[in-house]
């Protein structure tokens, strides 16, 4: 039962929703409220959704991408889609630290697209025989 509460994707949403959401509360402290719980909010929901949808899409680019090309366009266009993202939501949320409050969850996502890429390319490859 942990193992299947572990790969439920609904997991992997709801603790993106609550750490990174609880960092852009963290990141916005200093300001009045509800300026913190709007910005956790709104990272949260950003993350969660980032969290579920990203993985399809890196899966998607690749599959459509030749080899070359594959192993950096689908991260880069993929984190460049959740950058302005993240940064056009925070803006219309009036997000006091924008800065502070996507730098860690974009570095996340970002790293895992990076390596998630690196491992469906590198398994193409393996495939293809070159």
């Amino acid at each position: 039962m942990i193992r299947k509460i572990l790969q439920s994707s609904i997991t992997h949403v709801l603790f993106a929703f609550c750490a990174m959401g609880a960092w852009a509360l963290y990141a916005n402290w200093a300001h009045p409220m509800p300026k913190p719980l709007i910005a956790g909010v709104v990272q949260g929901a950003l993350s969660a959704s980032i969290t579920l949808f990203l993985k399809k899409i890196i899966e998607a680019l690749s599959a459509r991408f030749p080899l070359g090309t594959a192993l950096w366009a689908p991260p880069l266009i993929a984190c460049t889609f959740s950058l302005a993202l993240l940064v056009g939501a925070h803006i219309l949320a009036t997000t006091p630290e924008i800065l502070r409050t996507i730098a860690l969850p974009y570095s996340v996502a970002t790293t895992y697209a990076v390596v998630y890429n690196y491992l469906i390319w590198k398994i193409r490859k393996n495939h293809n025989g070159k």
